[in-house]
């Protein structure tokens, strides 16, 4: 067996992987290379970051973790987990404004996918970038700052433009947090009050299988030392005295903490625990980023499909995020609210139901993540990113060569 991402379901084509541990290395490697992408922390469920020949780990690339606090910025390289930067930034006095369930994935990796994290107000986590560094195919090194031209289009890159080797983010002075959680919230609560549902806390997450009387789990959390706007009772469902994993057969002890107890952000934004090491070959990941006017829509389609899915389905989340400007970000000129499925590692089983969640999601609108696994059959998902073009424009010119254009992106760009 080769070598394969971190959920097991996929084996990566390329005929090496080459794990640089400096820039210089980088450079020589990917210069000398007919064809080559840069891989993160491997939490892509699909063919995103291969290529048939070579692939370079960002992993052993230099940190480099440096805060400008009079510029309210942190720059790092691209190949960091979130859960080591939040770590310094915390121990500094700083936060970043919102974290991914998971705090294992690397930051260039998550940005270049436009991977989230909860909100109604809460930007995805490419909306943090302030600016990039971007090693070409030619060994040049560009730098982007927000404002320049191509930069909206150079943030969510998928990988197209070269390797992110550093990333500044916008930061915030630290603050703390609390999650609550609720049990059996009625479906009519949240389909007739979805946007005062979600508006309730700083972020809400909503857990469910789709064929269930009530939905299962809210999943609250609220900025320590701002009066709470929900008590003991969340749109009829009662508060629980006992910590949670969202999926009941999964040891909770990997959850960050529960049950109201205040503490950093850094420990409390993500759902999982940076101590915990998440468990390969457990599951395979999809979501669809539904604009948000037709939120309600999506979720009664889904519910309908609910006794197709729930044999191969661990949990669902929905949550939301908020609107940017970044070309190819699901959320694209729309808040949106993400439709995220945990399924068992059956591929078969998987993809003979996502035909039917696409046939009713993308019709609305959703985009599905980019990182994740979506079939999209009749190519509508090109149709969706109204800067597509410029996109695929931005692309030539970074790299006329089209050394970073694998067979993901040939079928999205052509």
């Amino acid at each position: 067996m080769g070598e394969l991402n971190w959920a097991g379901n996929y084996e990566y084509r390329a005929q090496r992987i080459a794990r640089p541990g400096t820039i210089d290395e980088l450079r020589d490697l990917v210069t000398s290379a007919r064809s080559v992408r840069a891989l993160g922390s491997r939490h892509s469920f699909n063919d995103l970051a291969d290529d048939d020949e070579l692939l370079v780990s960002t992993a052993g690339l230099p940190a480099g973790i440096r805060i400008d606090e009079e510029a309210r910025t942190v720059a790092v390289g691209g190949g960091v987990r979130y859960g080591d930067l939040a770590r310094e930034l915390q121990e500094a006095g700083w936060a970043l404004h919102n974290l991914a369930s998971l705090p294992h994935i690397s930051v260039a990796g998550a940005i270049a996918t436009a991977t989230h994290g909860s909100g109604d107000r809460n930007g995805n986590l490419a909306t943090a970038v302030a600016g990039l560094r971007i090693l070409t195919a030619s060994g040049e090194t560009v730098e982007l700052r927000r404002g320049d031209e191509g930069f909206d289009g150079a943030v969510v890159s998928l990988g197209a433009l070269g390797v992110v080797t550093e990333v500044t983010l916008d930061i915030r002075p630290t603050f703390d947090a609390r999650q609550r959680l609720f049990g059996g919230v009625p479906w009519e609560a949240v389909t007739g009050r979805f946007d005062e549902i979600t508006s309730a806390a700083y972020s809400v997450s909503l857990f469910t299988t789709w064929d269930e009387p009530a939905l299962d789990l809210a999943w609250i959390k609220e900025l320590d030392g701002v009066e709470a706007t929900v008590g003991d009772d969340f749109f009829g469902a009662p508060a629980l005295t006992e910590a949670r994993h969202m999926i009941p057969a999964m040891d909770v002890r990997n959850t960050t903490q529960q049950l109201g107890v205040p503490g950093p952000w850094s420990e409390r934004l993500a759902h999982f625990r940076f101590e915990f090491t998440p468990s390969n070959g457990a599951e395979i990941q999809s979501e669809y980023l539904v604009p948000r006017p037709r939120a309600v829509e999506a979720i009664e389609a889904v519910r309908a499909l609910g006794p197709l899915i729930a044999p191969v389905l661990q949990v669902s989340e929905i949550r939301t995020a908020a609107a940017d400007a970044l070309w190819m970000s699901s959320a694209y000129e729309t808040d949106v609210v993400g439709l995220h499925f945990t399924w068992l590692r059956d591929q078969e089983g998987v993809e003979a139901v996502l035909p039917a969640l696409e046939q009713a999601l993308l019709p609305l609108g959703a985009r599905p993540h980019w990182g994740k696994l979506y079939l999209d059959r009749d190519g509508v998902v090109p149709t969706l990113y109204p800067r597509l073009g410029d996109f695929r424009a931005l692309t030539e010119r970074f790299d006329p060569e089209r050394r970073f254009r694998n067979a993901f992106l040939t079928r999205l760009l052509g």
